[in-house]
């Protein structure tokens, strides 16, 4: 439970759950809820791209630029903990303090991804939420950030606006609530469960049939007409 100074840790969710989360509320809950996961060839291919991105001794620095993978962040406002892909910090009047780096960093994440930039907004709520956690964690202002897409190798700088921020913080209350009552969302079906790696067990199929209740009530009903 949320308190004064943010949730506990034992409560803290996986930021990266947001992303599931806001592409399926009930895929969210069958991965972090009921601990099941299942790969297939999206999965295993954003698995291989991340872990040539998450590779903290590879960090490294090109001028004014500090580059950090693998950078482990958390809120406790938000109650959430992961990792950002890669940050880059750009040496500026205007930046903070790192420790054990001389002068003053400006934070900018990045967020690997497979595939191409997609018309939700899954990708850009965990990169939102990724700069929610870093500017907690730094006392400093993230206005934007990127997201790379493997199939056309280019970034999408993405505005953090109040907007995102917003969603971010009711997505993560939403989700805060579930896992306290372990709960997991009927599932609702479209066409993108084809492609989801659960589909073995979540059974959207069975969203079209009728429930017991429902079919003793239309025997009973067609009984009585």
């Amino acid at each position: 439970m949320k308190g004064p100074d943010g949730y506990p840790e034992d409560d803290w969710l996986a930021l990266s759950g947001i992303q599931h989360f806001s592409f399926c509320k009930r895929q969210w809950a069958l991965i972090h809820i009921e601990q099941l996961w299942s790969e297939n060839y999206l999965t295993t291919a954003g698995f291989l791209e991340h872990d040539r991105a998450h590779d903290y001794a590879a960090s490294e620095s090109r001028g004014n630029t500090l580059i950090m993978r693998d950078l482990r962040i958390f809120s406790r406002t938000l109650g959430v903990t992961g990792a950002c892909d890669v940050v880059e910090f750009q040496r500026s009047s205007d930046g903070v303090p790192l420790h054990g780096r001389e002068g003053l960093w400006l934070p900018y994440p990045i967020e690997y991804k497979h595939g191409k930039s997609k018309i939700n907004d899954a990708d850009r709520l965990q990169l939102c939420a990724e700069a929610m956690c870093l500017e907690e964690m730094l006392a400093c202002a993230i206005p934007e950030g990127a997201l790379f897409y493997r199939e056309t190798k280019r970034r999408e700088q993405v505005v953090l606006n109040d907007d995102l921020r917003f969603k971010v913080r009711e997505l993560f209350e939403q989700m805060h609530d579930l896992m306290k009552r372990g709960w997991t969302p009927v599932v609702k079906t479209g066409k993108s469960c084809a492609a989801c790696s659960l589909k073995d067990w979540c059974l959207p199929e069975l969203q079209k049939t009728k429930t017991a209740r429902e079919y003793i009530d239309e025997y009973v009903n067609d009984d009585v007409g």
